[in-house]
């Protein structure tokens, strides 16, 4: 009877554990908190492109500025914005994820290689936004195909150049795709502790022999 009644003060236990790994703990809320900040200062600070008179068929790369007062002849590079509101967005996920209560137990580890993996995905998503591939602007409108010129630095901005905006979405691809596949082949072994509906049925069964 004894160890019925343990088993059912575990049972319960186990089941508030999991009512409250559902709801987001006090880190996840600061992670949330601080994605919404990001998308905040990246909707206030977009990037703009910029026709000139060199310029007047392609427009070249003019940085960020503030929405309400934008540069001359410039619009928002639309592209690249939706793309930073997505990185934002998945490293917003990456985070909740890595900040969820774990389990204790004595082989629980905090960083295990699927944590590894999105954290690594979330740092290339950033260096890839950071380094950005540039074309120039006079090897595009002078020649039969474009010339590449290479990555540079998003806030030194080079003069003439434009942001591939198609070859960004193809690194961005590439890595989440990367990312996806590696979570998935280092699926972490199942876990021996019996889930709330598992302890439950077997209290059950006990109580039911209990009864006889």
């Amino acid at each position: 009877m004894q160890s019925l009644e343990r088993l059912t003060a575990a049972t319960m236990t186990m089941g508030y554990n999991a009512l409250q790994n559902r709801m987001m703990n006090r880190h996840q809320n600061i992670a949330m908190f601080i994605a919404a900040a990001n998308l905040l200062l990246i909707l206030l600070f977009p990037p703009f492109d910029q026709f000139t008179i060199a310029t007047s068929r392609v427009p070249t790369f003019a940085g960020f500025s503030f929405y309400f007062t934008p540069p001359p002849y410039g619009v928002v590079n639309g592209g690249v914005l939706v793309l930073e509101v997505f990185v934002v967005l998945i490293n917003a996920g990456i985070a909740w994820l890595l900040l969820a209560d774990r389990p204790k137990g004595p082989r629980a580890p905090r960083v295990g290689y699927r944590n590894a993996v999105l954290i690594g995905t979330g740092v290339n998503l950033i260096v890839i936004l950071m380094f950005p591939p540039f074309e120039s602007v006079f090897a595009l409108t002078n020649s039969v195909l474009p010339t590449f010129e290479g990555f540079y630095f998003i806030g030194s901005r080079q003069s003439g150049h434009f942001i591939v905006t198609t070859l960004l979405y193809i690194e961005v691809g590439f890595v989440l795709a990367n990312g996806a596949l590696f979570w998935l082949l280092l699926r972490e072994r199942p876990s021996q502790q019996l889930t709330p509906e598992q302890a439950y049925a077997l209290a059950k069964k006990l109580q039911e022999k209990d009864a006889t």
